[in-house]
């Protein structure tokens, strides 16, 4: 399977940063018992020194008598109280003389000595077995003699040990606690950081790296290449047209599609290859094995070959095609921008092509695309400077050979680059938005010379004007269109708006909500490039539409092609049966035109009859076409 989980390192990291937390926790807990322990030995030794000390104080006191006597057997009773004291081994009163009064053993102990003098300046003396006390007797501060008590510390180490053990369980017990309840931190810690970096490194909604993990691999990939040589294709692939699916069945079921594209794309790849979602509809492949461009571009078909089959949704067959860029690393570049940019430009190019293409980058690509970059800068500013003219093509009515409505078109003179075509600026405009104004601007132009005409009585003229997708995705669109007729005078009906096949059927509930609107005030629609799309005849009969405009692919071919025949017939029989009138364009030969002639075409255009000129040529046009049908009228009443 290949490889799409995003980088995850800090697993082993975590385990050695759980040993740490043990051992130190652990090295806490013991610094801790060991202090408490030696705490708690002080303290019972102190406290053992204190009760020793009143006990040999009361001897002592009771003693008295018996030194000043020097009476053995009232010391010895004196000392039989200790028979009571279980923790006294022994005890003896001596003499100020040092001689031994009185002595008490318990059974197999030894016997006290007369205290030392370290014994008698400190008063007590601590050994590992046992503990002395000497309490010196005094009376009318004359001292009698001294008394000496032992006692063994058995029992003091017994209880420091219990004291030892208790703490060492409580710490043992405390430290599995802790180990559990970090275990189980370490382990929601985890959890939740592998979840995070999932989060940042992965698409939620195809499961692939997201762009974040794309330039972290990207990177990864070309330094391996630096250091062991071989080289990295990158692809980009854009799906075509994918808006349409998310305008017409809604972005949850676009969701759906791009999951399972990424599904399909996954099991096409090799496991040594990664493939992110970078955004929206784009995906990119890092092919890091490529050992030729050659693979690399086998890769790239196998992409395009597996999109070939429809993917099902709601039981819908839908059919979707995609554009592929590629550029190889070090081959046409040794910069990771440069990679992404060419590969991006490629892409592009894939597109312009006319979509469902691949593209392998070549150095003149860059120089189109700074062109491209160029013409964008300048078509910003080229209303500014007073670039932009509108030219106009005539439409001839078959039936009386004159000029009925015109088409108008846009044209751009370029102060440095002369007259641009349309075909090099319109895709560019679409692209950046730049349509929209530039959309406007061709509306306000065309109703302004139509203005210009029915001032001089040319009222029946129609001016045909485009309408692009980017236009009518626009909510002001409509309110837009009935100001400038407003502003300039222009009559509802005079206007014909024409809309491209594929566009119509984008969005087709939305457009024909517009398309009504616009009719109920009375705009005319016309249908252009008609026969490229996917429109059947349900579909038209639920738009306001009053022309179909034939593609000029379908006449290229006529009279002698006879599937063209077939189509455009077909075409004409159709549309009339729907009440709508046919407009031919691109009739360049007379044979066309005589074919059209004869099959009941309605309206014809194309360079045969006439090009694209400016609105004074047409008005001269229109004005001679006007004195020769008075003349015509003039001699018909003669």
């Amino acid at each position: 399977m290949m490889n799409t989980a995003p980088f995850n390192r800090t697993g082993r990291l975590s385990h050695w940063m759980d040993l740490a937390t043990l051992v130190t926790a652990g090295a806490a807990l013991l610094l801790a018992g060991t202090l408490l322990t030696i705490y708690q030995v002080v303290s019972l030794r102190s406290a053992l020194v204190d009760d020793l000390r009143v006990q040999a104080r009361i001897i002592g006191e009771n003693s008295a008598a018996a030194l000043v006597f020097n009476d053995p057997r009232a010391a010895r009773e004196t000392l039989s109280a200790l028979e009571y004291s279980p923790s006294v081994q022994a005890a003896a009163i001596f003499s100020h003389d040092r001689s031994t009064l009185a002595l008490y053993q318990a059974p197999d102990q030894m016997a006290p000595t007369m205290p030392d003098a370290a014994l008698l300046r400190t008063g007590y003396q601590f050994s590992v077995a046992e503990l002395l006390v000497a309490q010196p007797v005094k009376l009318a501060e004359r001292q009698l003699g001294t008394v000496v008590l032992r006692i063994s510390l058995e029992k003091l180490w017994w209880r420091v040990l219990g004291y030892i053990a208790l703490t060492l369980a409580v710490a043992i017990g405390s430290l599995a606690i802790s180990f559990v309840l970090v275990s189980r931190m370490r382990k929601v810690v985890r959890h939740t950081e592998a979840h995070l970096d999932y989060l940042a490194h992965s698409d939620s909604v195809t499961g692939l790296p997201n762009r974040h993990a794309f330039n972290a691999r990207l990177a990864f990939a070309l330094s391996k290449v630096d250091q062991f040589g071989g080289m990295v294709g990158l692809l980009f692939l854009d799906l075509d047209n994918f808006k349409a699916v998310n305008d017409t069945l809604g972005h949850q079921n676009g969701d759906r599609l791009l999951k399972l594209v990424a599904q399909r794309l996954v099991k096409i790849l090799r496991t040594t290859d990664t493939i992110c979602r970078i955004g929206g509809d784009e995906f990119a492949v890092i092919l890091e094995s490529a050992s030729s461009s050659r693979e690399s571009e086998s890769v790239a078909a196998k992409l395009l070959a597996a999109l070939n089959e429809p993917f099902v949704i709601d039981n819908i067959d839908l059919h979707v095609t995609a554009s592929l860029g590629l550029s190889i690393y070090p081959i046409d570049t040794t910069d990771l921008q440069a990679l992404t940019r060419n590969a991006d430009t490629a892409m592009y190019q894939a597109k312009n092509r006319g979509k469902n293409a691949f593209e392998r980058f070549h150095p003149d690509m860059e120089q189109r695309a700074k062109k491209r970059v160029q013409l964008e800068n300048s078509m910003r500013r080229a209303m500014e400077r007073n670039e932009l003219r509108v030219f106009f093509q005539p439409q001839i009515s078959i039936a009386t050979r004159r000029i009925v409505a015109v088409e108008a078109l846009l044209r751009w003179e370029h102060p440095e680059l002369g007259l641009i075509q349309p075909v090099e600026f319109i895709p560019i405009a679409e692209e950046s938005g730049l349509i929209v104004p530039l959309g406007k601007w061709v509306l306000e132009a065309a109703c302004q010379q139509a203005a210009r005409w029915a001032a001089e009585g040319m009222r029946e003229l129609h001016m045909a004007v485009n309408l692009s997708v980017r236009q009518m995705r626009e909510e002001t669109m409509v309110d837009d269109i009935l100001s400038i007729l407003r502003d300039t005078g222009v009559s509802p009906g005079q206007l014909e708006l024409e809309i491209t096949e594929t566009v119509l059927m984008e969005n087709v509930d939305d457009n024909v909500r517009l398309l009504t609107r616009l009719k109920a005030a009375g705009v005319r629609i016309a249908v252009d490039d008609f026969g490229t799309g996917y429109s059947s005849m349900a579909y038209l009969k639920r738009f306001p539409i009053d022309q179909l405009k034939i593609d000029r692919a379908f006449i290229t071919g006529l009279p002698g092609d006879a599937e063209d025949r077939a189509i455009t017939t077909a075409i004409i029989a159709m549309a009339h049966s729907l009440g709508v009138m046919v407009v031919a364009e691109g009739v360049e030969t007379a044979a066309q035109l005589a074919f059209l002639d004869e099959n009941g075409c309605d309206r014809v255009q194309g360079y045969f009859l006439g090009a694209p000129l400016p609105g004074p040529h047409i008005t001269a046009l229109l004005r001679a076409q006007h004195e020769n049908a008075a003349a015509k009228a003039s001699i018909a009443e003669a």
